[in-house]
Parts: C-alpha cells; sequence; structure tokens
C-alpha cells in the first residue's frame, strides 16, 4: 500500500463567509490536479473556523467571578478564561500555565481549543479563534459539496493539534470526520500467527489528522489542506462516520 500527503499549495487567506469548497476545487484545478474517488482531504480547524466566523474579541467579554479566580490561579487573561469556560463544560486540570478542558464537543483540550496564532488582530483589540460549532456537520456539508460539483466520493477530515497525556509535545488529531471510519476495530481478528486479537482498534482518523498535520506545519508554512491519496478504506455510511466513537466515555477514563 502507497499513501500520499500532498499540500494544496498557494491557498489564499480565508476570511469569514468564504467558500472554501470552491477555493479548494479551484485551487486543484488550477494546479492541474483532479479529486478521485477515495481521496481523503484533511483540512485545518483554523481555515474551518475563520470561514464559519468563528472570531471573539477580549474586549466583549466580560468574565464572571469564577473566571477571574482561575485566571488568577492560572495566570491567564480573566476574559481569555471566561471564553474557556463557555465552551467547556468541565476543567479537567489546571496550574499555573495550563488550562485543561472538557470542550462542549467532548474533547479534551488545553484552553478548549481557543487561538491567537495565525489570525489576524484589530489594532484596538486582540482577538480570539474559536472551535466550529459543528466540526462533523462542517466536514459533512464540504463532503457533499464536493459530490455535488465533481461527482467524486471523498472523505474529509478536520484536524487540530492536541497534546497527548503520557507525552510530550502536540500532533493533528480528528475533531470532525465525513465519509470514512473514525476507528479500525480489528478486535476478534487473527494476528499472523492465529491469536484472537483482544483491543486492536486504530485510531484511523487520528492518524490520518497527525500525517497531514506534518505537511501543514504550525507557523509560516501555510498549507491548511492536505489530500491524502492511497489509503484503501471502505464505503461508509453516515451512522459509522463522526468523531463520537473516538471519544473515551468518562466513566472509562482512568487518567481524570
Amino acid at each position: 500500500m502507497e499513501v500520499t500527503f500532498s499540500a494544496l499549495k498557494s491557498l489564499p487567506m480565508i476570511e469569514p463567509g468564504d467558500n472554501l469548497v470552491e477555493i479548494i476545487i479551484a485551487n486543484i484545478k488550477r494546479n492541474g490536479n483532479t479529486l478521485q474517488n477515495g481521496d481523503i482531504l484533511v483540512i485545518a480547524q483554523k481555515i474551518i473556523s475563520k470561514a464559519e466566523n468563528r472570531y471573539l474579541t477580549l474586549s466583549e467579554i466580560t468574565p464572571t467571578l469564577r473566571a477571574k479566580e482561575i485566571a488568577e490561579e492560572v495566570h491567564k487573561d480573566p476574559r481569555y478564561v471566561q471564553a474557556v469556560l463557555d465552551e467547556s463544560i468541565d476543567v479537567v486540570r489546571k496550574k499555573p500555565g495550563v488550562l485543561i478542558v472538557e470542550h462542549r464537543l467532548g474533547f479534551i483540550h488545553a484552553n478548549a481549543g481557543i487561538d491567537q496564532s495565525n489570525i489576524q488582530h484589530p489594532d484596538s483589540d486582540e482577538r480570539l479563534l474559536l472551535l466550529p460549532k459543528d466540526p462533523d456537520t462542517s466536514a459533512q456539508k464540504i463532503r457533499y459539496a464536493i459530490a455535488a460539483q465533481l461527482d467524486v466520493d471523498v472523505a474529509v477530515i478536520i484536524n487540530d493539534t492536541m497534546g497527548r497525556a503520557w507525552r510530550n509535545g502536540t500532533l493533528g488529531l480528528a475533531i470532525g470526520i465525513a465519509g470514512i471510519a473514525p476507528i479500525d476495530n480489528r478486535i476478534g481478528k487473527n494476528d499472523l500467527f492465529g491469536r484472537e486479537l483482544k483491543v486492536t482498534a486504530t485510531a484511523i482518523a487520528d492518524e490520518l489528522a497527525a500525517g497531514a498535520s506534518l505537511v501543514m506545519g504550525q507557523t509560516t508554512e501555510k498549507n491548511p489542506v492536505v489530500l491524502v491519496r492511497g489509503y484503501p478504506f471502505p464505503n461508509k455510511t453516515a451512522l459509522e462516520t463522526g468523531t463520537p466513537p473516538l471519544i473515551r466515555d468518562k466513566a472509562q477514563d482512568l487518567f481524570r
């Protein structure tokens, strides 16, 4: 099996209201390429959020007493902490410089995935960029729009960088999925020596998201869309896609 990860070059800066599908298709055609059945588009969360105008300015946030107390503990702007709390359902861990929360979408995330890097800030204020409201739906809409315009069946993964328990550094993980099963469950199958597999379930959407993140870069590379070709995934129904299967149930999370 040969799998390739190719960044779409020379994409414009994305602004609120931009049609990402039209921009992606135009870029592919301009570079003499085509989309094929079975291709996977991995798209950086940041341009999804920008197109969906998920901006928030610090000046429009009024912190609560709880936000002020946590801000003093973690050494962050109380308005920023309030934005994190508004996007979260639980504070998992906190210490100076660190605020880990359970995002309303279920992800365990530093600062609820709210970002201030690689976005333009008005002269008079600082802006925050939130995660998309519903990344799975965003991915599905892009997938359907591409199918309608080009008559091809592609999968779409929206990725974002996150930290991990037990390990230093961040990597790309899937926060929105359409058209591909997030997990390849091998439980009950046999290994090379006929031994039955008891726990093997590969998070293929996360692995693809991580590979694409390596190609995207994190600073000045400007490669927010990566075309993955050659990964042999079968067609999946809508019930088999999306991110919920990737999120461990709280009752089974031994590290909370």
